[in-house]
């Protein structure tokens, strides 16, 4: 094999290596600062096998979106709420039956999906043949998107607005005695009800 066959294949053991190992950290960290730093050092490593894959445009849009955007909002929550984590892990001993007989279902049926997985003949004739130079990445994942799964890509947005509005609806709590702003009181409130003029006669306060 030449250094141009190796070099691929070398880096794709290092991506997927690294991504495996940091996404088992993750987990494994009991710090959950260091835990969105490994995720962060996972995404990295996805970036990576994208690029290997030829889709330079979602390993971008992983690193702008994901590591650029929501990574650094886990870290800022994490780093500025005052959890006890040491309380929450009490109850871990409870629950490790449960999550133990989940995670070994879940095993159990990733063994038999890789049992069960071939390779299809033209697999190796697909993989040989040069892409359209005409097309761009990006070209190609908007026409996909935008064009066969026009309907299906707007129902996914519409199903994300409902859970947006639904966690902010679940996660709303009125209690009493504190104030909030109203802006459409401020913006109906005249002059007389802004302003209050008081005569204070000399010697006196303001009570």
């Amino acid at each position: 094999m030449t250094a141009a066959e190796v070099l691929p294949v070398l880096a794709f053991y290092l991506f997927s290596g690294v991504a495996v190992t940091s996404g088992l950290m993750v987990v494994v960290a009991r710090n959950p600062v260091r835990s969105v730093l490994w995720l962060i050092l996972a995404f990295f490593s996805a970036a990576g096998l994208f690029v290997l894959l030829g889709a330079e445009f979602l390993a971008m849009l992983l690193l702008i979106v994901y590591v650029g955007a929501v990574m650094v909002l886990f870290l800022f929550v994490v780093m500025m709420l005052d959890v006890d984590f040491a309380e929450l892990r009490q109850g871990m001993s409870e629950y490790l039956p449960l999550g133990a007989t989940i995670g070994l279902v879940l095993l159990v049926q990733i063994l038999f999906g890789v049992g069960a997985w071939f390779a299809s003949e033209s697999a190796p004739t697909l993989r040989v043949q040069p892409a359209p130079s005409d097309v761009q990445n990006t070209a190609a994942l908007g026409n996909v998107l935008y064009d066969d799964y026009a309907y299906l890509f707007q129902a996914s947005g519409l199903i994300l607005l409902v859970a947006m509005i639904g966690a902010i609806v679940l996660t709303l709590r009125e209690r009493e005695g504190v104030k909030k702003q109203s802006i459409v009181g401020q913006m109906h409130r005249t002059r007389e009800e802004s302003i209050a003029v008081v005569d204070v006669k000399p010697g006196q306060g303001i009570n």
